[in-house]
């Protein structure tokens, strides 16, 4: 892959660069506003400026650009200190299932206000008796007329306090195999029988959820796919799940470390003289090159049109694990100070929020184990692991309530 601009794209990149110079938001101008109003805010003004979700299609709400231009206007973004996390479960996962399995009418209704941060989407996947186990999703849905009416419960569900919609996976068919009893649907999140119980966290966040189901009508016009091929549905939201997450570092990068190293001292020395320190940045280096170029592969095959592959969770593995790391470690350099949240702790005390934060990024999306099942059988081609519950009914797999 040739790592160059192309004249084309780098006058892409000087238009997108121009643009944000002169359209970024300002501190004093998000002053004042929650996180939500300050992403709307952000994200409306590029949807209307033609700079919002740049690689879906012009009919969607995007610009109909390539992989390509949608990397390098990502890399120019990231250069500003700019608001919008709390679209990237609806843009980056429910969308381009959206976009795969939707009606073309669903598609237009939907992907512009998505596109536009008029809506927000969550994702109801993960249950309480589920583990990392997608397919065993005990949330059933049941057919009445042309609704499903679901009772159950899900968890760990990011944003959806907030959101719009929501993408499900449900149980219509205890009686078949596990992957193949489920059914896929998207869901108006003021449904009348949805409750949503935000989660408090170590890092006094609560930015996600237990959501229950009490009754819940859906038409069945919004199911996903057919009846009964809801796996075969969420793994086009999980590998673009795996590609949205990557190996993300919450704000504490190699740079970041590497710069506060070189500030700090050990020993009336500068840190990053000290061997030890040195050791551990080469090896965070190592691994933040080694998922650029990974991230680069993946880019090349998004070139060609082809789907995010399994490969993706390799950033995920590495970079969620890389993160919790160098968290830890700055923390250490900080000394007292690294123990410091809050108004009076200044650049340091977003150490120990990421540290915290740290083991739901190592569970979101898949844990460690799950992504290392699916590189050695998908990627390595090594045999499965062995599954008791294969070619059985759901409701005879064996629970804590029937063993």
């Amino acid at each position: 892959m040739d790592f160059n601009d192309t004249p084309a794209e780098a006058a892409f990149r000087e238009e997108a660069r121009a643009w944000l110079e002169a359209n970024a938001p300002s501190a004093e101008e998000l002053q004042g506003l929650d996180e939500i109003a300050r992403s709307k805010l952000w994200q409306k003004r590029k949807y209307d400026a033609g700079w919002a979700c740049i690689r879906w299609p012009k009919e969607y709400g995007g610009r109909g650009a390539t992989s390509i231009e949608n990397v390098i206007w990502g890399q120019e973004e990231g250069k500003f200190s700019v608001p919008g996390g709390v679209f990237g479960i609806g843009q980056g996962m429910a969308a381009p299932t959206l976009m795969e399995w939707a009606t073309e009418d669903q598609k237009r209704e939907h992907l512009p206000k998505l596109a536009s941060g008029e809506h927000i989407w969550c994702q109801l996947f993960s249950e309480p008796a589920g583990g990392s186990d997608l397919a065993a999703a005990r949330t059933k849905a049941v057919k009445d007329g042309d609704d499903w009416v679901i009772n159950g419960q899900k968890i760990w569900t990011s944003g959806a306090h907030y959101s719009d919609y929501g993408i499900i996976v449900l149980r219509t068919d205890p009686e078949a195999q596990k992957h193949k009893g489920l059914s896929y649907f998207f869901l108006d999140m003021k449904s009348p029988g949805i409750e949503v119980k935000p989660i408090k966290q170590i890092s006094g966040g609560a930015n996600f959820n237990e959501v229950y189901f009490t009754d819940v009508r859906v038409p069945d016009s919004q199911r996903l796919g057919a009846v009964g091929q809801g796996w075969q549905v969420a793994l086009t939201t999980l590998m673009n799940e795996r590609a949205a997450i990557g190996g993300g570092g919450g704000g504490v990068g190699f740079n970041r470390v590497f710069r506060l190293a070189q500030r700090l001292t050990i020993d009336d020395k500068p840190a990053i003289e000290d061997s030890n320190v040195r050791a551990k940045l080469a090896n965070w280096y190592c691994q933040e090159t080694g998922l650029k170029y990974t991230g680069y592969r993946s880019l090349t095959a998004l070139s060609r049109g082809e789907t995010p592959g399994p490969e993706n969770s390799i950033g995920k593995l590495v970079g969620a694990a890389k993160m919790q790391d160098m968290a830890s470690f700055a923390m250490d350099l900080c000394e007292l100070s690294g123990a410091v949240q809050g108004e009076f702790a200044e650049e340091y005390g977003m150490y120990p929020g990421a540290f915290m934060g740290a083991p739901g990024g190592r569970i979101a999306g898949g844990s460690d184990e799950i992504m290392l099942n699916i590189l050695a059988e998908r990627v390595l081609g090594m045999p499965q692991d062995i599954r008791p519950d294969k070619g059985i009914p759901f409701s005879q797999i064996p629970t804590g309530a029937n063993n």
